[in-house]
């Protein structure tokens, strides 16, 4: 269902008239966007009285406060300049005008992506496990954010898209050894005509999450800055629902919980998180066993016996290695985790077995929640048919 709109995002107007050009790429200035809109009275729950930038920020969900700052953002209210503290009221006109924040440092790159949803505000993709989300020390090419930003610049030039770009709808299925691996069932998706003119991206290439780069799976990314404000505030106010999938090697114990404490930077190695009595933030994360296997005949004397379980996961808050930390706190850590786990002597060549299967999020211009899911890859298949191979079909967990 489409969402009640109180405005519009379009390209800016000079005082004298006329639309602005959009800038050349590469000039170092961001296009110039605007936004108008009325204020509702249904809008302003808990804001009687809004000053505008709040209006603009938790109301309307234009740019957040921090973003009207740092784009120089000027706004009219009833067609006079006002500043952002101005008390809005019911009935009154807004227009915003403020200029993209450009990336410089940001390269596009046609690189193979995997894309499951796309429209006009957004796109939804199966980031690969080895990509870097966005650039930063000693990754500097080849991230998600540079193969975005290549995407949509072969797009607004009206080329076809690259070869390896591909639609999950009708591609390979989630699913994996009986029970296993629940199926994919990804919504329609569709392609935008090619000539479609597109902006030129936000900030940071419209990335609005991230995962750890050994970690593959569903990401969201916006094409403006109104939709990277609007989905990037379901991100803060923990909104959105996130599940991963995991084998860890052993079985928690119990099989279905709740991990509730605080992380914080692990003092003995400063790359590693650890949970902390004080300081550190807030990390919660529900978990279920989806199928064990185990073989107790073959355990040392006293000793555990070897295990092995396919675990759902779901953070309510994303903490930089919130999964890992967790499973590793349960004496579960995730397979071919190389920081908070050890080789496995069964699996000695196993990568990070953490994989973002699936997310539900309310799309810009929409009021209900869409869930997409990325399809268990390749790797966690091979895994888990190599232990069902091993153990047998294995013992399901707690519904």
């Amino acid at each position: 269902m489409k969402r009640a709109a109180s405005g519009s995002a379009r390209g800016a107007r000079p005082a004298g008239g006329g639309r602005l050009a959009d800038p050349a790429v590469g000039e170092g200035q961001g296009q110039l966007r605007s936004w108008e809109g009325s204020v509702e009275s249904a809008a302003l729950v808990g804001h009687p009285e809004p000053r505008a930038d709040v209006f603009l920020a938790e109301c309307a969900k234009v740019l957040s406060r921090s973003q009207l700052k740092a784009r120089g953002a000027l706004i009219t209210v009833n067609g006079k300049e006002a500043k952002l503290s101005r008390i809005l009221r019911p009935g009154d006109r807004v227009e915003l005008r403020w200029r993209e924040e450009p990336s410089p440092t940001l390269v596009p790159e046609d690189l193979p992506l995997s894309i499951l949803y796309e429209d006009e505000r957004c796109l939804v993709v199966d980031k690969a496990q080895g990509m870097v989300t966005h650039p930063g020390h000693g990754n500097r090419r080849g991230t998600l954010a540079n193969a975005v930003l290549g995407l949509l610049a072969r797009k607004s030039a009206g080329g076809a898209p690259a070869a390896e770009e591909r639609l999950a709808a009708g591609g390979p299925s989630a699913a994996g050894p009986s029970a296993a691996v629940p199926s994919a069932e990804v919504p329609p998706a569709g392609r935008l005509p090619e000539s479609s003119a597109l902006p030129p991206p936000p900030s940071r290439a419209g990335i609005v999450h991230r995962l750890d780069k050994d970690t593959s799976g569903i990401l969201i990314v916006a094409k403006d800055a109104e939709a990277q404000a609007f989905l990037a505030a379901q991100f803060k106010a923990r909104t959105t629902r996130k599940e991963y999938l995991a084998i860890v090697r052993g079985t928690p114990s119990p099989e279905k919980g709740r991990i509730s404490d605080r992380l914080g930077r692990d003092r003995r190695d400063r790359k590693k998180f650890a949970p902390c009595a004080e300081g550190g933030k807030p990390a919660l994360t529900d978990y279920r066993v989806m199928r064990s296997w185990s073989d107790p005949a073959g355990a040392p004397r006293g000793g555990r016996a070897e295990s092995y379980a396919l675990v759902a996961l779901h953070p309510r808050t994303g903490r930089t290695h919130q999964l890992r930390v967790h499973m590793a706190g349960l004496g579960t850590p995730i397979l071919g985790d190389p920081i908070y786990g050890k080789r496995d002597p069964r699996f000695p060549e196993a990568t990070l077995m953490l994989h973002a299967y699936r997310l539900a999020i309310v799309l810009p211009g929409m009021d209900e929640p869409r869930a997409f899911r990325a399809p268990a890859p390749g790797r966690m298949k091979r895994l888990l048919r190599e232990l069902q191979g091993a153990f047998g079909e294995g013992r399901a967990g707690p519904g």
